[in-house]
């Protein structure tokens, strides 16, 4: 049996030790926290509903492909996306999870999540660019902002309301929704009563990029390519359906009403909007706006407000009022959503987790060097690039949760704790790789001009496709890398972690094989002294596990993990010098002396020329962290070591003892039990017809003088250190022999499966001693359970340099306290027993450079394996 690891103590700051500022960012939402009702989680959900990239992208594809084409496109793409969301919805808020915790275990594994994470986060910052550029929009036109302090003023005033989480967002989208909704109807049902011939105008617009404005193939089939990129917004859904209380009989209607409707039903409202941007943007046109200012919300939502009322500053007052609403309730969820998949992302690539809150920061700063760069100008593009990724996903996560789970191939339920996933899950990584590649070519024009126009729902259905036979393939496999393994206590509700010292609810803790005892799953992510031990027993500690063995032989260790963190400290370091440099640049003012083209190509020259300063300080940080971390590892090696001295103190000095108790009452015990056992014989056969009670007094009495006699003999020897004569043996048909020794009571019991097949260095008296030990325990949790329905299978196998020589029963079993305690001098659970028989054979395997390993499940059975150095193969 290994010996549990001592653990680093893990102190975190007062920001991620307040759950209401990190929400339960990369765990189980806990039941304790999830105190809102369905109402307000809904509520607060739907609230990020307000994005008016949805008017501008129906806009969009109107003023390309024309309503003739748009408009079934917004139809279909809201049936696809009401389908596709339903699953995820439910499996969060059933699990309570977020988005990247339910990718986790629906066919992508613990590492192979990190890229649907960064391909989230990315969503996330896209759209609050969008947002953001908006609302500096509106700000311009309202009060005269420039664009450039518009884009940093629409950053800095979500901070504060995302910075505490959900528990100010629901406040914020509760007081907001009810303004929102009216602002939003009002200037609708104002067209549609008193302008009822402006629908008639916009389903007769013919778009740009049609001949006569009719239905065209390659038109439909690009706007629902642009369309397609809305499907992950079901990833901001769930990040608030996750803090839904749990269903009950009492609650179930308002659980599912809100699941459905905050769910999937994101795309009722969504898809309104898009109709509604759909008709502004040719309400713009018409009025003689150029497509690119139609596009604007803020135009769009002028061209509206101006059928409300017919004073211009009351109009534009209305507009910006409703824009700048929109903006925080859409940004504040892009920016926590963001947070969450960035933390998600750090903390598996560094096993650093500095908080939610700095990524919230982060994210808002890669939003505003888009927003410099000028996204909005590209949002159709950007959108039909993105779309091919975003359906992919989608495509892997519902062929998993759809079809994968009802044919029970998967899981059914959703694992999201590292100790029992594996890295890399084929089902999901490799169909979402395979789909987005594929859909990618055909987005490029390989193949032909359909296929580009479809590329979306070809990586939908590529994805979808290839993850059922991916998973049929490989039986689902590689969804759980162990099963679970349960906690002491089941009847209390929170467990203490032994490494945070923070007491967490079961559902987020997990039992480390490592350290054995149990820890948080926060905890179990950070970790990075285990390499995954638990999923892989045996493993070296010390090797990398990134390349191959011919390069880690000429490069420093684990050098691909410190690449992977120098690049991602890289990239932060050159988002934030960008976003300084483009804000200088974007303010500077040109002038007849210095013009505004110069001024540019000067700062792209000195931020080019500090790159490799900031490659040098990536490098340095990098470094620095790897520093703390090897004085952890330093650390926690110390401590083992000297637990295992102090182990080994307590041990020798209880052996010590033993040996002089023994030495000194082993003579005065052996006269008298030897003058017991001859004096009973002498009596029993004297006797020979007594009655039955005075024979079996007599047996029982010789019976138990003879156990005193070899627990003498067990204390003198084990208090004793033999040194081994190593030799050859054949173990298999030494096995054998010892087995023809045995009384026929075990041999019946006993079936035979010997495949070693080579020879093993050992003492051959002192290996029959630590076997018929073992051999013996077996037997007697044969006993407890029955002679009738004992079994006792005995079998050889070589693996690598090593012999295991197992012994299994289907006896009574141990706890899992009892099998940590078993090799302790003096432990026993027999009511005979002294406690030396384990702890012996430990010591025999240790004096042969070998091991003693042992699973047990309690009313199942035990299995102990004695590991031996081989020999050599024995030839046939």
């Amino acid at each position: 049996m290994e010996t549990p690891q001592s653990p680093a103590l893990r102190s975190y700051h007062s920001w991620i030790a307040n759950e209401t500022l990190e929400d339960y960012s990369l765990r189980y939402a806990a039941r304790s926290f999830r105190r809102w009702s369905p109402f307000v989680i809904a509520n607060t959900a739907l609230g990020g509903i307000s994005f008016l990239a949805l008017e501008a992208i129906g806009g969009a594809i109107t003023l390309s492909y024309g309503f003739a084409n748009a408009f079934p496109a917004v139809l279909i793409t809201c049936l696809f996306v009401f389908v596709t969301n339903l699953p995820i919805a439910y499996y969060s808020s059933r699990y309570n999870i977020d988005m990247d915790l339910l990718t986790r275990g629906a066919g992508f594994g613990y590492i192979g999540s990190t890229i649907t994470s960064l391909i989230y986060a990315t969503f996330t910052f896209i759209f609050f660019a969008l947002e953001g550029a908006i609302m500096a929009q509106a700000l311009k036109l309202f009060a005269d902002v420039p664009l450039v302090l518009g884009y940093i003023i629409s950053s800095l005033v979500i901070i504060p309301i995302t910075f505490m989480g959900v528990t100010m967002i629901s406040k914020l989208q509760m007081v907001t929704q009810p303004i929102w909704i009216a602002m939003l109807l009002a200037p609708f049902i104002y067209i549609a009563v008193g302008h009822p011939e402006t629908l008639d105008q916009w389903m007769a617009f013919a778009g740009s990029e049609t001949a006569d404005g009719g239905f065209d193939v390659l038109a439909f089939g690009s706007a629902i390519g642009v369309l397609c990129a809305l499907s992950i917004q079901i990833g901001e859904q769930v990040d608030y359906l996750r803090f839904l209380p749990d269903k009950t009989r009492e609650n179930r209607w308002r659980w599912w009403a809100a699941v459905i409707s905050a769910g999937p039903g994101w795309i009722v409202v969504g898809g309104f909007k898009i109709l509604c941007g759909s008709l502004l943007a040719v309400l713009a046109v018409s009025a003689g706006l150029s497509p690119s200012t139609a596009l604007e919300p803020i135009h769009m939502y002028i061209k509206a407000y101006e059928y409300v009322s017919d004073d211009p500053r009351t109009v534009l007052a209305l507009a910006a009022i409703f824009v700048l609403i929109s903006q925080v309730k859409i940004n504040v969820t892009n920016a926590y959503a963001g947070s969450l998949a960035w933390s998600n992302f750090f903390s598996r690539v560094t096993h650093y987790h500095p908080g939610r809150v700095v990524w919230l920061i982060f994210n808002i700063l890669i939003s505003l060097l888009l927003m410099l760069l000028g996204i909005f100008q590209t949002l159709e593009l950007v959108l039909a690039v993105y779309s091919v990724i975003a359906a992919a996903w989608i495509g892997s996560i519902f062929a998993d949760l759809a079809i994968l789970k009802p044919m029970g191939v998967s899981p059914p339920f959703t694992e999201f704790k590292r100790a029992y996933l594996y890295d890399f899950n084929p089902v999901g990584c490799g169909s979402m790789a395979f789909a987005s590649l594929f859909a990618i070519i055909c987005f490029m024009g390989s193949f032909g001009d359909l296929a580009e126009a479809y590329a979306a729902p070809i990586a939908f259905f590529t994805a979808l496709s290839s993850a059922v036979l991916i998973g049929v393939a490989t039986r689902g496999r590689y969804y759980l890398a162990r099963p679970r393994v349960p906690l002491a206590e089941p009847d209390k509700p929170v467990v203490r972690c032994e490494i945070c010292e923070l007491e967490y609810e079961r559902p987020d803790m997990v039992h480390c094989t490592f350290y054995r005892r149990p820890i948080c799953s926060l905890c179990c992510s950070l970790d990075s002294h285990c390499h995954d031990a638990c999923k892989a027993p045996g493993a070296n500690l010390e090797a990398p596990h990134y390349l191959g063995r011919a390069l880690r032989s000429k490069i420093a260790p684990r050098m691909t993990q410190r690449l992977l963190k120098v690049s991602g400290v890289l990239f932060s370091l050159a988002v934030m010098t960008a976003a300084v440099f483009l804000l200088t640049y974007r303010l500077i003012e040109p002038t007849a002396l210095q013009p505004h083209v110069e001024s540019g190509a000067l700062l792209l020259r000195v931020f080019l020329a500090l790159l490799p300063l900031l490659a040098i300080g990536a490098w340095w940080i990098v470094l620095s962290h790897e520093s703390r971390e090897l004085a952890e590892r330093d650390l926690v090696t110390s401590l083992e070591k000297l637990r295992q001295a102090q182990q080994e103190l307590a041990s020798n000095e209880r052996l010590a003892a033993i040996g002089q108790i023994t030495a000194t009452v082993s003579h005065e015990l052996r006269n008298p039990l030897g003058t017991m056992v001859t004096s009973a014989d002498i009596l029993r056969r004297s006797l020979k017809n007594a009655d039955e009670p005075v024979t079996g007094e007599l047996q029982r009495l010789q019976r138990n003088a003879w156990r005193c006699v070899r627990i003498i003999e067990d204390l003198l020897d084990f208090s004793r250190k033999h040194a081994p004569v190593m030799s050859p043996v054949a173990i298999d048909r030494w096995v054998k022999q010892q087995l023809s020794e045995e009384d026929q009571e075990i041999a019946h019991l006993i079936t035979l499966k010997l495949d070693a097949g080579c020879d093993v260095l050992a003492d051959a008296e002192r290996l029959r001693q630590a076997f018929s030990n073992v051999l013996q325990n077996a037997a007697q949790a044969c006993e407890e359970r029955g002679k009738q329905s004992g079994q006792i299978i005995i079998s050889t196998q070589r693996l690598r340099d090593r012999v295991y020589l197992s012994v299994s029963d289907n006896g009574g079993g141990m706890s899992q306290d009892v099998a940590e305690r078993v090799f302790e001098p003096l432990f026993s659970t027999k009511a005979f027993g002294v406690g030396l028989g384990m702890p012996l054979v430990k010591r025999i395997m240790e004096q042969h450079g070998g091991d003693v390993l042992i699973e047990s499940q309690k009313g199942v059975g035990t299995t102990v394996s004695l590991v031996l150095p081989c020999a050599g193969v024995r030839k046939a």
